[in-house]
């Protein structure tokens, strides 16, 4: 197991890229989210991601952020999920990562916290959050409007007219280029803009009026449908 430490600046993000080794990405301070393909997850300290070798991604820091990537020799390693895996970081195997990534450990002792690190990973059942692009520029104006207010109240004719498409082509569109109908769409789209608020602390009630939900129940019920898990869930302590 190699370990390497990055202080990032917020806002900061790596270019999509890809490593021979297994890694699992965490922040031992702040919070960084992880992209692969359409997929996206958002990770606290309590939180870390399991990518396989030869997956292609990138990280980014959403605030300040102290990233430990910690890579394993896939030939090695006793763990060998295909895809990424959300997975819970609780105390004990924080500090497990925390001791692994200090000076001075020694080689048998590494050895030793690294067999037990193993066994602490802990994985979180979780639908990653994906949000496909259309390619169709009508789509994609549609598709700035709302990252850039994913509150937007509009109908997909009202829409439509905005852009100068009828609201069965627009449905069409998205359903081919998204591969999901535009409400799954525009819900996956407002679940990924709520996840680094969830991930600050913000209240539930901020967050679901953020993203466009008329109540935390409302957005709590969409979160669990689409993820699987409760916002809570997600990112307990």
């Amino acid at each position: 197991m190699l370990l390497g430490e990055f202080d990032l600046p917020a806002g900061t993000w790596f270019p999509w890229h890809e490593h021979p080794a297994h890694q699992l990405v965490w922040s031992a301070r702040g919070v960084v989210a992880v992209k692969s393909g359409d997929a996206g997850w958002v990770l606290p300290p309590t939180r870390a991601l399991w990518m396989p070798a030869g997956v292609r991604h990138r990280t980014g820091a959403l605030g300040r952020a102290a990233l430990r990537g910690i890579y394993a020799d896939p030939a090695l390693s006793p763990v060998s999920w295909p895809s990424p895996r959300m997975v819970v970081v609780r105390p004990l195997l924080r500090e497990l990562l925390e001791y692994l990534t200090a000076d001075g450990v020694a080689p048998a002792a590494r050895v030793r916290a690294e067999a037990v690190a193993f066994d602490l990973l802990e994985p979180l059942d979780v639908v990653p959050i994906a949000v496909p692009a259309p390619t169709d520029p009508r789509a994609r104006d549609v598709e700035r409007a709302l990252l850039a207010n994913p509150a937007d109240p509009r109908t997909l004719a009202e829409f439509g007219r905005a852009v100068g498409a009828s609201e069965r082509t627009l449905a069409r569109v998205f359903a081919a280029e998204c591969r999901m109908p535009f409400g799954t769409w525009r819900t996956q789209v407002r679940l990924r803009a709520a996840l680094p608020l969830l991930a600050q602390g913000t209240p539930l009630e901020t967050v679901a009026y953020r993203v466009g939900y008329s109540s935390a129940s409302a957005f709590v019920a969409a979160f669990r449908r689409a993820v699987g898990v409760t916002p809570g869930a997600y990112f307990a302590g």
